[in-house]
């Protein structure tokens, strides 16, 4: 029996700095090396990225111009379309509606079977990037409507976390259609170095991720503004950062007088991520309650990165987060939405000489054993197995 063909197309940059690209990188190397015949379809990446080695996979960017998401995505359609050209392939594998809903229109016709990694849903998550949306329902509805047409079309849904999983079975897709499999890392990359004492010390915070109030962005400015007021302190910030987000940002950092202590950087490469978690005394994850994280559900990559890097770790005490992690042995999960309980965290590290390094040693052990790349990656191989064997 040939080799499935496989067409695995994503609404997303790559390669580019953001975890997405990652993710994407991971599982292309392995359904290439596995099967030698995937052509991987996203958007262009961003310049200065060399593109990794992926044997077995051909990548193609297309363009996707428009003012704002929605007429980037139909763009992204539109060159999608002429780009397949009437192809037939075994296995069509997509990351969202954007690129997804056309193609699971069209299953009959394009493919044998159709895998859908829902990684974010829309209508729950785009109005925290475009807050007008959230008035919005009848775009809102459509957003939906697409979700379920693709759920509904696909022979395998992959998705990161145990909440996205209840809450797709919540929306009638079946228990046996779903898989879970959580974000990775290199642990060969993301090497280990155990935290510095802290005493007589200003801490040096970090948060990376999207500069967004979903993702408590805010919060670890706040938290660190508190910690001031008795002890100096520096944060960091890393990671991509809208216009409109940037000006929300600034007025953050203005309220709480914060503009000489705190560095803004942009997104970095994973080796950059690295060399700043080794610099760093503490990192935040201090993910607000909300649908975006207690609905939808997420697999937050900066905390993988950080057990596996070795810095400890402040997070939200939400289902995403302990599901990674066990409250105080392998980080401080603190009061969702607290700022104050980010800052307590923080004192506690301060006062603790032994406490971030031994969290730190035990989210490694914990990282190594269940969050790696390659345990994701033979977890997908294993999907991707039963699916075409059982359906032969």
């Amino acid at each position: 029996m040939p080799a499935p063909s496989i067409v695995y197309t994503s609404f997303d940059s790559f390669p580019s700095p953001k975890g997405a690209a990652t993710h994407i990188a991971a599982f292309a190397e392995a359904l290439g090396a596995a099967y030698q015949n995937v052509d991987l379809v996203t958007l262009p990446g961003r310049e200065g990225i060399g593109l990794p080695d992926l044997p077995g996979v051909r990548h193609h960017a297309l363009p996707a111009i428009g003012e704002n998401v929605i007429t980037r995505a139909m763009a992204f359609r539109a060159e999608l379309a002429r780009w397949w050209n009437r192809r037939r392939v075994s296995v069509i594998h997509v990351r969202s509606i954007f690129e997804g809903y056309p193609l699971a229109q069209r299953k009959r016709d394009l493919c044998d079977w159709f895998v859908y990694e829902v990684n974010g849903l829309p209508s729950i998550e785009l109005k925290y990037h475009y807050p007008e949306v959230d008035e919005d329902d009848i775009l809102l509805r459509k957003l939906r409507h697409q979700e379920q047409v693709c759920l509904e079309a696909a022979d395998l849904v992959i998705t990161v976390s145990e909440v996205n999983a209840s809450h797709l079975r919540s929306r009638g897709i079946s228990r046996d259609k779903i898989r879970v499999i959580p974000n990775g890392v290199d642990p060969s990359l993301f090497h280990w170095q155990e935290p510095k004492p802290l005493e007589n010390r200003s801490p040096r915070v970090l948060y990376t991720g999207t500069m967004t109030r979903w993702q408590g962005v805010h919060l670890a400015i706040e938290a660190v503004h508190l910690l001031r007021r008795d002890h100096p302190a520096e944060l960091v910030l890393a990671g991509p950062c809208r216009p409109h987000e940037r000006k929300a940002l600034y007025r953050t950092i203005d309220r709480f007088e914060m503009a000489a202590h705190v560095k803004l950087l942009g997104p970095l490469t994973q080796c950059g991520v690295l060399e700043l978690l080794h610099t760093c005394d503490a990192v935040l994850a201090p993910l607000p309650p909300n649908d975006r994280n207690l609905k939808q559900g997420c697999c937050p990559l900066k905390v993988i990165e950080a057990m596996a890097a070795g810095t400890p770790l402040i997070a939200s005490d939400l289902p995403v987060v302990s599901a990674l992690v066990e409250p105080e042995r392998e980080a401080l999960l603190v009061r969702p939405g607290s700022a104050k309980a980010i800052k307590d965290g923080l004192l506690r590290l301060r006062e603790d000489s032994r406490l971030g390094p031994r969290l730190s040693r035990a989210a490694r052990a914990r990282a190594e054993r269940d969050f790696t790349w390659q345990r994701a990656t033979r977890t997908l191989l294993e999907s991707y197995r039963y699916l075409l064997e059982s359906n032969n």
